[in-house]
């Protein structure tokens, strides 16, 4: 028994080591394109505005984080999808990809006091990590060029990006760290795919026929209300905020 025990602390204590480097490694490369590619296009935000428009959207994020639901007839019950990454996107598209990542982070810490977590800390870190998949590639791509087209193209990106991604990270490590951490062999994970969609046998059928679609639909699900909201929104926080210089283009060029 103490073994057991001391064994499951080593894996908890591994897992959330993993979970660390995988937030500052994000951080890092968001932080280097924004320092060597996108550092002219960022609006200058007092830092401590900056803290409180992620901390709003972030509260905001994980209200709607709450309200998350499953798609019973595409994927497992585990697989849910929420609105909480459109003002993750939002703040993404405003303050830049570190920002988006920040407030992608409140989000999920926030939802972690409030709600605690189901599925042994992986749905919490998948969250975490796709939704980062969605929002630094299509925040990059917006702030090199803001404009509507870019705009588009970006959230574009984003969803390609989160789909490829999000599928290979959950058949290489997430799947695999959920049977592990919840003790729940595959077999029975795939089992539960095979059951709503009999072409699932295997890990990589279940990540190819349920966990793609589902990030397609999430990206559009937060794409077409960020393309809605952010222009509305976006204003709000220019005739608010008191920056050095003012963002030029928006979502209302091109």
């Amino acid at each position: 028994m103490g073994t057991g025990i001391l064994q499951a602390i080593g894996e908890n204590l591994q897992f959330l080591g993993i979970c660390a480097l995988v937030v500052l490694a994000i951080v890092a490369v968001a932080g280097l394109v924004e320092a060597k590619l996108l550092r002219e296009n960022l609006a200058k935000v007092k830092k401590t505005r900056y803290i409180t428009i992620c901390a709003m959207l972030g509260a905001l994020a994980m209200i709607l984080h709450l309200f998350d639901f499953p798609i019973p007839f595409l994927a497992p019950g585990f697989y849910k999808l929420d609105f909480s990454e459109i003002p993750v996107m939002i703040g993404a598209f405003y303050l830049g990809p570190v920002g988006g990542i920040i407030i992608e982070l409140v989000k999920i810490l926030l939802k972690l006091v409030v709600k605690g977590t189901s599925t042994a800390f992986v749905g919490d870190l998948a969250n975490f990590v796709v939704g980062c998949s969605f929002a630094v590639p299509a925040s990059i791509v917006y702030h090199l060029k803001k404009t509507r087209k870019t705009a588009v193209a970006g959230l574009v990106t984003g969803t390609v990006v989160m789909t490829v991604f999000g599928s290979m990270f959950n058949a290489v490590y997430l799947l695999p760290a959920f049977s592990k951490l919840y003790g729940m062999p595959l077999d029975v994970i795939v089992g539960m795919g095979t059951a709503i969609n009999p072409a699932i046998t295997s890990v990589n059928m279940l990540v190819l026929l349920a966990v793609a679609p589902l990030n397609l639909i999430k990206g559009v699900l937060i794409s077409v209300p960020t393309m809605v909201l952010y222009k509305r929104i976006s204003r709000v926080l220019h005739n608010t905020a008191q920056e050095q210089v003012p963002e030029r283009s928006h979502l209302a060029e091109g």
